[in-house]
């Protein structure tokens, strides 16, 4: 804990975010590789229902990040805003009412998967009968029995991250997808018979999962004593505030993959009146696309922990750094992925798709509307995390909903009534641009009104304070809360 420490206070801002962030961005990168592994192995059947299948099965399996998002990534802001004013109890407090409040909810939701099943398949967009018994079976493992390791995984590397020890958390994340993308070619094309790939894919994604919250188990046990990490609920657990302060905190970042899902899912619904050939090549389209929105997601996983310790202790000139070196490095990256996905798209998508096919064609001209939203949608994810991370659940919420619902939502509907059903794709990138510009007008005035917008020189090299000016500023925050 003394080596975190360090780190959140004491090394250079941008070795503390790249030693934070590029484990949870490799994490991340592997689970969307892991993601286009599926859809690989399942595009080899040369099956448009199984593709198609995997692909409406999405939003409901995602739904499960929702979760863990709701309570990792409010635990881990509240964990590390409690470890940046010393309060370790309450961070203890803090864990056990994640792991449980985590373990609850997917299992209610799992349950409600397995009682409404069918209709579930037929509301993603599974209607069509050679979809139908496919997606059932791939949500029956996938979400109604392994519903609870997945989203504890998740969870659980949200909660070593909060306090410091993102290489653990990669790991776990990155084991956890290389297990799986090893696995699908043996339960898809060796152990299961022809014709159950989906099956296969399924039950692949499922092991993993469980395997993964096996290894951060084992990973927490072991530095048992040396962690504030616990799964041991106590009445502190529910009073104090901690469950409000996880919810203000983690309910944005689950809002927001909850919305991308139901996005995803009501855009399926609209396309899907185009036939399973232009489904399937949206649903390429996606997944190539999520390369750039993993790794920003993976940064902004990093980096949440460092502003929102810095916040607390009141170290708010290292806390802007964060800010700035977080944000500038997410639009860079997210700039290099749209300009290779515009060059590429053709080969990418043919990674999934035979070339000169229908679906080949729309899954082209998809990637190529999708990527053009990454720059703007980092940055609005950069600065949704940035509220997150300081406790500003108002400004986080509005901006999560800006970049999936109230914008994207409505004008679909729009779109596909006076132009042609596949136009609809054009909302996502309009929607990342409307929330960007929403999102930097909030960051600049949350400055100002915490007279916060002054940058300091050498503002990215070491900015630590003196114990006495540290001590300072965590009697005034304390105070303050």
């Amino acid at each position: 804990m003394k080596d975190n420490r360090r780190l959140f206070e004491e090394n250079s801002v941008f070795s503390a975010v790249v030693r934070l962030a590029l484990p949870s961005v490799i994490g991340q990168m592997i689970l969307v590789i892991y993601n286009m592994a599926d859809t690989y192995f399942v595009g080899m059947t040369d099956s448009t229902a199984m593709l198609t299948a995997v692909t409406v099965c999405m939003p409901a399996f995602m739904f499960l990040s929702a979760i863990s998002n709701l309570f990792g990534v409010g635990g881990a802001g509240v964990i590390s805003r409690c470890l940046g004013r010393r309060e370790t109890r309450r961070a203890s407090d803090t864990s056990a009412f994640a792991v449980w409040g985590c373990c609850a909810l997917a299992a209610v939701y799992s349950l409600g998967c397995l009682i409404f099943l069918n209709a579930f398949v037929d509301l993603l967009g599974g209607r069509d009968v050679s979809v139908h018994p496919l997606a059932s079976s791939y949500l029956t493992v996938t979400v109604v029995i392994c519903g609870v390791p997945t989203a504890m995984n998740n969870l659980l590397a949200h909660l070593l991250r909060s306090e410091g020890r993102s290489f653990l958390a990669g790991v776990g994340i990155a084991g956890g997808g290389v297990l799986n993308i090893a696995l699908d070619p043996l339960f898809m094309f060796r152990i299961l018979k022809p014709g159950r790939e989906v099956l296969g894919a399924a039950i692949a994604t499922g092991i993993s999962n469980v395997a993964a919250m096996v290894y951060f188990i084992v990973v927490i046990l072991r530095f048992r004593g040396d962690t504030v990490l616990s799964a041991r609920l106590s009445r502190r657990s529910f009073t104090g505030g901690i469950p409000k302060e996880v919810a203000v905190t983690g309910g944005p970042a689950c809002l927001m993959t909850l919305c991308e899902n139901v996005s995803y899912a009501i855009l399926d619904n609209l396309i899907s009146v185009a036939g399973t050939v232009v489904q399937a090549g949206v649903g390429v389209a996606k997944k190539v696309n999520m390369l750039a929105h993993c790794i920003v997601r993976g940064l902004s996983q990093g980096v949440l922990p460092l502003i929102a310790y810095n916040y607390a202790s009141g170290n708010h000139r290292r806390m802007r750094a964060s800010v700035l070196t977080g944000l500038s490095t997410a639009v860079a990256l997210s700039c290099l992925c749209m300009t290779a996905n515009l060059i590429f798209a053709p080969a990418l998508v043919g990674i999934f798709i035979d070339s000169g096919t229908a679906p080949h064609e729309y899954g082209v001209r998809f990637l190529k509307i999708l990527s053009l939203g990454a720059p703007f949608s980092a940055c609005a994810y950069m600065l949704i995390s940035f509220f997150q991370a300081v406790g500003r659940g108002g400004q986080s919420l509005l901006l999560a909903l800006l970049r999936k619902g109230i914008v994207d939502i409505p004008m679909m509907f729009i779109l596909v009534a006076v132009l042609p059903v596949s136009s609809i794709v054009w909302a996502t990138p309009a929607a990342d641009l409307i929330c960007c510009a929403v999102s930097v007008v909030m960051l600049i005035s949350f400055l100002k009104i915490h007279h916060l917008d002054v940058v300091d020189p050498g503002i990215l090299q070491h900015t630590a304070p003196t114990p006495e000016e540290a001590d300072i500023k965590r009697r005034s925050q304390a105070i303050h809360y």
